[in-house]
């Protein structure tokens, strides 16, 4: 996939990534896969935004590679896992960009999970510092 097309964001296609204030919580079959208080959140042109959670919040004893790989030409090539909670595997449900393109770079180490292929994606307000 090294010979696909890099395309920078801009006015007509932006993106942006922000860290998320908010914890983030990942489930699938009653079981925690994820839970982040340092997720960012990529908002991309009129997608709905998505949440990348570092590896080290994520239970990767719950995942198993895949050889599914896709290409995004503004973020790079995709590398997939799915989730193996003990149940029905939730099939390429994860992506990584493990080598993402420099517009992107600060998502490199964390990853982004499909709504419909796990139970939920919470994002929990944290409580604000010195108030009780």
């Amino acid at each position: 996939m090294s010979d696909k097309s890099i395309k920078i964001p801009g006015p007509d296609h932006p993106i942006t990534v922000e860290h998320n204030p908010c914890r983030v919580v990942v489930t699938l079959g009653g079981r925690t896969v994820a839970d982040s208080r340092d997720a960012l959140t990529l908002r991309e042109a009129s997608y709905p935004p998505v949440q990348y959670i570092p590896r080290k919040d994520v239970d990767m004893s719950l995942l198993q590679r895949t050889d599914h790989r896709t290409h995004c030409p503004y973020k790079g090539n995709a590398a997939y896992y799915s989730i193996i909670p003990g149940g029905e595997p939730a099939e390429n449900a994860v992506w990584t960009y493990e080598a993402p393109n420099a517009a992107v770079s600060n998502i490199k180490g964390h990853l982004a999970f499909y709504p419909d292929r796990v139970d939920s994606i919470e994002e929990m307000a944290s409580p604000e510092a010195g108030t009780f």
